[in-house]
């Protein structure tokens, strides 16, 4: 009984504090459903804005060849932010210690910014319509930036997640050199 528990115990404290903060997470339904929900909405909403994805008159989905580096990127992005917001949920609900918003709101403000053509979609319409002159300067700016803006904001989630996985392990230390 001792063997096992010491066997367990030496695979836990082994495993990257980024796996398994993961696993501390994601061991409940309601926080996976919590982050496939927002990294689909995400997906679903920067797949319609890149024109990749049509509601109507039937849905369906087109991937010109010109378009699949920035889907891919999307694609990552979308699952990084689900990942990120369903930690981030954990870390409210669960422990009484403060995240730092920035580890949460400049990433996923960056990947909502980043995600969509703002030149070629009805963002690009808005902002023109909206601002006038600095409109058009920022929709010139996303569009001849866009690869570049979504690897930067894939880059702050991945920083995101780590700052999160860190300070939820910091959070919850175990010392498994206790004898029972």
């Amino acid at each position: 009984m001792d063997r096992d528990r010491e066997n367990t115990s030496s695979k836990t404290s082994r495993s990257s504090p980024f796996i398994l903060s993961f696993k501390i997470v994601f061991s409940k339904w309601s926080y996976i459903l919590i982050a496939f929900l927002t990294g689909f909405t995400f997906w679903i909403a920067s797949s319609t804005l890149d024109q990749l994805l049509y509601f109507t008159p039937i849905v369906f989905f087109y991937l010109p060849e010109d378009a699949i580096v920035g889907f891919i990127l999307a694609t990552i992005t979308s699952i990084l932010l689900g990942i990120v917001v369903g930690m981030n949920i954990y870390i409210f609900k669960n422990t009484k210690m403060k995240i730092k918003t920035g580890s949460f709101f400049s990433g996923s403000s960056l990947a909502v910014l980043s995600s969509t053509c703002a030149s070629c979609s009805s963002l690009g319409f808005f902002l023109v319509s909206i601002l006038g002159a600095a409109g058009i300067t920022a929709s010139t700016f996303l569009s001849n930036y866009q690869i570049p803006l979504r690897l930067l904001s894939i880059g702050l989630l991945a920083w995101a997640y780590y700052s999160v996985s860190r300070e939820l392990m910091k959070s919850c230390r175990i010392n498994h050199n206790l004898e029972y």
